[in-house]
């Protein structure tokens, strides 16, 4: 068995804690890994890190291999993991063709390897237990069917998809499972308390198993242009996947075909689509409030707050969801997070940064934070991590001026080389070659101050990179 996992998506409905640059599946919610760590752990109870494939993009690329990276059992052999990065966003039916041609041709999986997929950013718990359903379904898909996760629905949830299951069948040891019906993508709340009442409906897990041969004939007989492109080499497919169709595999696939059945799911899964859907699992104190930084609370009850740098005080509030940020608070009703992603849009509508980066934005070697910013200026506090490089590059329209606050720096401008040290500093010119290096090993900390008309990130000219960032 192979497992896959697709980790390219942009987590709109948690912001603003989860925004493009830094999504949801790479965030800890719950515990001290992220969802992408505890993805990867709880499929190592099952496939060895040597058959787990990661589907992401390129802006991605780094944060998923230091997850891994942060793993004991993936520590030192992060490639064994098998990073596939997507030329372009076309949803999970592209994205999944992809990883299946990955396993065909790189890993030499015959038509009854089994694959099992599942998202990078679900809670899913206990682990042991995990491991028995991904082996049962290993067992259904050999027979031929295309097996999906449903689970019991304990509420008229419209954030999910409903599958509705008919016939029963049952494997060797006995376990049921379902033929699959029909697929609902995200009903409204009548339609969702109808499919409660009902009893033939689980919510649809986005969990699947398959032998490569039922998908391929599954892709060949209802969307054969996907189809098409896995007769192609790896490396062509991935050069023509963005003339793929924008389409999920649900779309492509599961609600079409005949061959797909239902494992009911019987664990706690949670996929956090949603602040409501945190709340849920995360600690309450005596009056239902879930509380993460300095908060004080006064007659208020069942509401979500997350502070982060401010004193956050609250009088006679209920049922209510508040989250900050460095730059950004959301204050909404409990019910209503579904419609973060209206906010996201509007950020967007209004080009506005917030809709896709944090004050801190992550890179391959370290951080910057956005300290304050003007006309003219710029302040970046400015993390590399140690035995980390920036790219040698320039800027047409800034100057900057660094000032070191911790550790050491190699520092190159222009065609001089130089240490740099706590308290002492180094100025760059506009249109000067320079890069910035931490030889030591502590994280290396700056202080970055721009000017000039633009200071835009786009003002990078990168010659040399040792992360691959070169745009030819």
């Amino acid at each position: 068995m192979k497992a896959i996992i697709l980790a390219g998506g942009g987590g709109e409905r948690l912001w603003p804690l989860s925004r493009k640059n830094y999504p949801k599946q790479f965030l800890k919610l719950n515990g001290d890994k992220s969802l992408l760590q505890q993805t990867a752990e709880r499929l190592l109870s099952v496939v060895s890190a040597k058959d787990v494939l990661i589907l992401t993009n390129n802006a991605y690329k780094f944060h998923v291999l230091s997850d891994l990276n942060s793993l004991p059992l993936f520590n030192q052999q992060v490639s064994s993991a098998h990073v596939i990065l997507e030329p372009a966003c076309r949803n999970t039916g592209p994205a999944i063709a992809l990883g299946v041609k990955y396993c065909m041709e790189k890993l030499d999986c015959k038509k009854d390897e089994v694959i099992f997929l599942s998202p990078s950013d679900h809670i899913i718990r206990p682990a042991d237990r995990f491991a028995e359903y991904v082996k049962l379904a290993d067992e259904i898909a050999m027979k031929g069917y295309i097996v999906t996760f449903g689970v019991k629905p304990d509420k008229p949830e419209t954030g999910y998809g409903y599958i509705r299951f008919g016939s029963p069948h049952s494997t060797d040891g006995g376990k049921n499972y379902f033929k699959a019906e029909e697929f609902t993508e995200k009903p409204n709340s009548e339609t969702a308390e109808q499919y409660i009442n009902e009893g033939t409906y689980f919510w649809n897990s986005g969990m699947f198993a398959f032998c490569i041969g039922t998908m391929l004939e599954e892709m060949n007989r209802y969307t054969p242009e996907i189809r098409g492109m896995m007769d192609l080499s790896f490396e062509d497919m991935l050069s023509g996947f963005k003339q793929m169709p924008t389409i999920s595999i649900d779309y492509a696939v599961m609600e079409k075909s005949d061959r797909v059945v239902v494992l009911p799911f019987d664990l706690y899964w949670n996929d956090i689509g949603s602040w409501d859907s945190l709340y849920d699992i995360l600690d309450k104190d005596e009056n239902g409030n879930v509380k993460k930084g300095d908060v004080l609370t006064i007659d208020t009850r069942g509401s979500l707050i997350l502070g982060n740098k401010r004193y956050i005080a609250t009088i006679g509030l209920e049922n209510c969801l508040i989250v900050e940020t460095d730059d950004a608070i959301l204050i909404a009703k409990k019910g209503e997070a579904q419609r973060v992603k209206d906010i996201v849009s509007k950020l967007k509508e209004d080009e506005r940064i917030e809709a896709e980066e944090h004050v801190v934005t992550y890179r391959p070697w370290g951080s910057y934070t956005i300290l304050e910013k003007g006309p003219r200026y710029k302040i970046k506090r400015i993390v590399v991590n140690p035995n980390e490089k920036l790219s040698l590059q320039m800027h047409y329209h800034r100057s900057e001026h660094w000032v070191v606050v911790k550790g050491s720096a190699k520092v190159t401008i222009g065609d001089k080389e130089m240490f740099i040290h706590e308290n002492e500093s180094a100025y760059v010119p506009k249109s000067t070659l320079h890069r910035l290096e931490n030889p030591g090993k502590v994280p290396l900390e700056i202080i970055e101050v721009q000017n000039g008309e633009y200071l835009g990130e786009d003002d990078i000219v990168r010659c040399e990179d040792m992360y691959d960032r070169i745009k030819v």
